[in-house]
């Protein structure tokens, strides 16, 4: 199926007084880990609420899946592992996934042998027939991770699937993000741990204020703070640090700094360190990191 997994023209969504969406729209496509980022409070929960009709949009054009958003039977083909998921201490996490299949319509036979691949997938298959009373933090959010699974979702919705997991635990639910692509499928997450995000995810939105303020992939937001960086053993020489002022570059203590798409612009500056003899002592790649556009996103709109 062609177009984007999510289309939203507009989405807003107003409680009183208060403007919790103000017309985001954007694009996600298809087979793709999406995440989207934001402050506390800047709406990304309720975006995914609007999109899965829990809470009802005050406008919203788009559509989801190839449909109008709000159609029911796309729905089926759609998983949702909420924040802070809350089931019921009594049941097993074998039953939890059997609720959320049953609420999908998943066959009975199907539930059954869906719910044993799930849960070795997430790594509870010793835990399946538990209750959710006896297990930590972390072993809920897999448990959760699963039943998000269990209708064979073409798009996933995930907000904070690592919360309350440890490190180990947030690898393997990154691992496990990456199958679900490789399967073909849609990953939609929402997060705060922005360094985990930018290793998974192949395209982001900022979102601030209700709106939002950046977009495209990773490569896209990083590429104009990409920069190579000189060092020199001991700091450039008076003379030459002048010179290299006037060019535009910036020279501070023994490290030579400029903004470069690729290293050709580079060489000149090497061989002018090394026909005055300076010795370089190494010569390295950067850029902002994605928690680096971040919060300069987020400041600069708030400032405006």
């Amino acid at each position: 199926m062609e177009g984007p997994a999510v289309e939203i023209e507009y989405l807003r969504k107003r409680y009183g007084g208060f403007e919790a969406l103000a017309g985001v729209s954007l694009n996600v496509p298809r087979g793709s880990v999406f995440g989207l980022l934001g402050p506390n409070g800047a709406g990304k929960s309720t975006l995914i609420k609007s999109l899965l009709t829990i809470i009802r949009p005050t406008e919203c054009r788009g559509r989801l899946l190839g449909k109008p958003i709000g159609d029911r039977a796309t729905l089926r083909r759609v998983g949702y592992l909420p924040e802070h998921a809350r089931f019921a201490e009594y049941l097993t996490g074998r039953e939890v996934i059997g609720y959320s299949a049953g609420l999908a319509g998943v066959p009975a036979r199907t539930t059954r042998e869906r719910t044993v691949k799930l849960l070795e997938r997430v790594g509870m298959a010793e835990w399946g027939d538990k209750k959710l009373g006896t297990y930590s933090k972390g072993m809920r959010q897999r448990i959760g991770l699963a039943q998000a699974l269990v209708n064979e979702p073409e798009i996933v919705f995930l907000d904070e699937p690592t919360d309350g997991v440890d490190p180990g635990g947030r690898i393997e639910i990154r691992k496990m993000i990456e199958r679900l692509r490789e399967e073909g499928r849609t990953v939609f997450v929402n997060s705060h741990l922005l360094a985990e995000v930018e290793q998974v995810a192949d395209h982001v939105a900022i979102l601030a204020h209700g709106r939002v303020i950046r977009s495209g992939t990773v490569e896209q937001l990083t590429r104009t703070s990409r920069r190579y960086e000189v060092r020199t053993v001991g700091p450039v020489p008076p003379a030459l640090r002048e010179g290299l002022l006037r060019e535009g570059l910036e020279v501070a203590g023994d490290r030579v700094t400029m903004v470069a798409d690729d290293a050709l612009p580079v060489q000149p500056v090497i061989d002018l360190l090394r026909g005055a003899g300076v010795a370089i002592r190494e010569i390295r790649e950067a850029r902002d990191s994605l928690e680096d556009i971040f919060l300069q996103a987020v400041e600069g709109k708030e400032a405006a």
